[in-house]
């Protein structure tokens, strides 16, 4: 299954999200995504399997549970892929931060201006 495919699911992706933040048990996650998309266990877990077999997220077992965590290395390969295409984005952010930055200065200098010396 290409990268794209098992990403392009929304509970796929929102389990990675779930495991950016770190370890979870299949127990956990099971919870969290049964409520936001009502989804059994068994489906949870065929999401969990769809992720360990394509190298998205690894599993270790701790006694009775299964420890589920973010498998770094497919994602290196989508930066890697997107980064041809970051040119055609990457000028309109840096030009954001620019006006951002400038925002931020003329507020200062307002504030600055409307502040009476005595409070200074």
């Amino acid at each position: 299954m290409h990268a794209f495919d098992v990403l392009g699911d929304p509970v796929r992706r929102r389990i990675l999200e779930l495991l950016a933040g770190g370890e979870m048990t299949s127990g956990a996650l099971c919870e969290v995504i049964g409520e936001e998309f009502g989804i059994s266990q068994p489906g949870v877990s065929q999401h969990l399997k769809v992720l360990r077999e394509n190298g998205f997220a690894t599993v270790r077992p701790e006694g009775t549970r299964r420890l589920y965590a973010v498998n770094a290395e497919p994602l290196q390969d989508i930066d890697a892929w997107l980064d041809r295409f970051r040119r055609f984005w990457t000028p309109h952010l840096d030009a954001l931060a620019t006006e951002l930055a400038r925002g931020k200065r003329a507020r200062r200098l307002r504030d600055a201006e409307e502040t009476p010396e005595e409070h200074r």
